[in-house]
């Protein structure tokens, strides 16, 4: 019995430290890091979001016969603008589904640059150009806020599961947060074909 009891003590005096509000609250901030990061990628998003309604009625001034084009990317944008996550409901499942819905969109975009290339008098259009010009460095914002989101899900993840802190940060809801996966076929090598 007073071997159990050194034991218990001891144990007890060694995850004490890791017990104390400090690593409690490092939790928390990590926690809120990883949402105010998510929000910053669906603010992204949405920007982008924002910018395809006058890029749409830009390009269909030009090419009146695209219509299926500018259709596809119309209901893209209302798909990708329906999918929001709370930071409270990130899981895996939640995350594939917005980001297949991102995908869609940026898909759409794509074949609507590509269709444009068609039309000089568009793209020699000021208003085009901007749309084009604001487009693609709100691309980069995305690819930005989705840098600081994966690691600020890398830091608090890794946190969680590091002992002794794995002991308890279940006890107090801390559960892994998902992360951006590569889309499918990312590892081809896409081919050029002159």
């Amino acid at each position: 019995m007073k071997i159990f009891k050194i034991a218990l003590t001891a144990i007890v005096a060694m995850m004490l430290p890791s017990l104390t509000s400090c690593n409690y609250n490092g939790l928390v901030e990590q926690q809120q890091q990883v949402d105010q990061s998510w929000a910053e990628v669906e603010n992204q998003y949405q920007r982008r979001a924002d910018l395809i309604p006058n890029l749409v009625n830009t390009v269909k001034g030009y090419a009146t016969h695209e219509s299926e084009t500018l259709e596809k990317v119309v209901e893209a944008r209302a798909k990708a603008t329906q999918v929001t996550i709370e930071p409270g409901d990130l899981n895996e499942e939640n995350l594939a589904r917005f980001q297949q819905a991102q995908n869609e969109l940026s898909g759409a975009l794509k074949s609507l640059l590509a269709v444009t290339e068609a039309y000089p008098d568009l793209k020699a259009n000021e208003n085009f150009k901007d749309l084009q010009v604001q487009l693609e460095g709100t691309e980069n914002r995305v690819a930005t806020a989705r840098t600081r989101y994966t690691e600020a899900v890398r830091v608090y993840n890794t946190s969680i599961k590091k002992f002794p802190t794995t002991i308890y940060a279940g006890w107090f809801g801390f559960e892994a947060k998902p992360q951006f996966k590569a889309e499918e076929g990312a590892n081809r090598t896409p081919e050029v074909q002159f």
